[in-house]
């Protein structure tokens, strides 16, 4: 077998309940979301398995909460001896990734990311921007779209996720009209999505600024697994690089399609995506089809991958 990555996804792939089984079965899993709890001073675990889809799609609760169920979902593989050669996670999830590989404590990073979503959201009020996801266009041909709309208004290629598909984000008429004419150019489908701001563009520079402030607050610690940043899509073990790749991830694009091959490059071929929902894996097999994706988010999920790794 090659090299193991673990990859966490970002917002929008919350759910009511996600992570509850595994914390039920391992007391490790269990103990992450009491400690979430503890750290932001409200029970973010009732939050979690009992609440509803809007409370949970608020970003100032989307963040923490995915970040929790991610990190609590790697207790069992970590258990077992599972280790990771690299880590990465798209947008929210690369404070995942920095609490595997060490950088971040998991109390700081569940605290900045409660921060980072309400300062996220506070940057545009609610309305004024969308996202959209263009899909069966070329990169090139969706950002000359931009390019076109942006007498509209801000509008920018925001996540290159996998082949053929690229989001844009920036204020509603310019990201409508950019999708209008990437549909002309031959675009098979375009998606608004129901996002509450519009996310890595440069709209979201003042939640950059603030978050600054909140990550000066925190003393980060060596990197012990080599991460994958979203900004650059390169390798990173140097610890005094993160805070401001973390401010500039705000309203930066994520490169993760890149972010993938650089990790297939380094010898990557089994990927572990660790949290809510199958997203990145579905990224990963169109990026690579001879690669391995796996995940965990549930029982069934992580036995099938306990089984795959055995």
């Amino acid at each position: 077998m090659g090299k193991i990555a673990f990859i966490f996804p970002g917002q929008g792939a919350q759910y009511v309940g996600m992570g509850k089984e595994i914390a039920d079965e391992y007391k490790s899993a269990d103990d992450i979301f009491n400690e979430a709890t503890a750290a932001l001073g409200f029970d973010i675990k009732e939050m979690i398995f009992s609440s509803d889809d809007e409370t949970l799609k608020i970003t100032e609760n989307t963040q923490p909460t995915i970040l929790t169920t991610s990190i609590a979902c790697m207790q069992p593989l970590l258990e077992k001896g599972i280790k990771p050669d690299y880590v990465a996670g798209l947008s929210l999830g690369e404070y995942a990734a920095h609490v595997a590989a060490g950088t971040i404590s998991f109390s700081d990073a569940v605290k900045v990311v409660r921060k980072r979503g309400k300062y996220m959201q506070e940057a545009v009020p609610v309305g004024v921007g969308a996202m959209s996801v263009i899909m069966g266009l070329d990169n090139d041909i969706v950002i000359e779209c931009c390019k076109e709309a942006s007498q509209l208004g801000v509008v920018e290629a925001t996540n290159y996720n996998c082949p053929g598909q690229i989001a844009i984000a920036g204020e509603k008429a310019a990201v409508e009209k950019a999708s209008e004419l990437c549909k002309e150019k031959g675009a098979k489908r375009t998606v608004l999505l129901p996002v509450s701001a519009p996310f890595h563009c440069s709209l979201l520079k003042p939640a950059g600024e603030k978050l600054a402030a909140e990550l000066e607050n925190i003393t980060l610690n060596d990197i012990q697994i080599p991460v994958l940043t979203n900004v650059t899509a390169e390798c990173i073990t140097d610890k005094s690089v993160v805070k401001d790749l973390l401010v500039n991830q705000v309203s930066k694009s994520v490169l993760w399609e890149n972010c993938i091959r650089t990790m297939i490059d380094k010898g990557v071929d089994t990927f572990i995506e660790i949290g809510p929902g199958k997203v990145l894996s579905g990224f990963v097999k169109k990026i690579n089809k001879d690669v391995i994706a796996l995940n965990v988010e549930d029982l069934e999920s992580l036995n099938k991958t306990l089984e795959a790794l055995a």
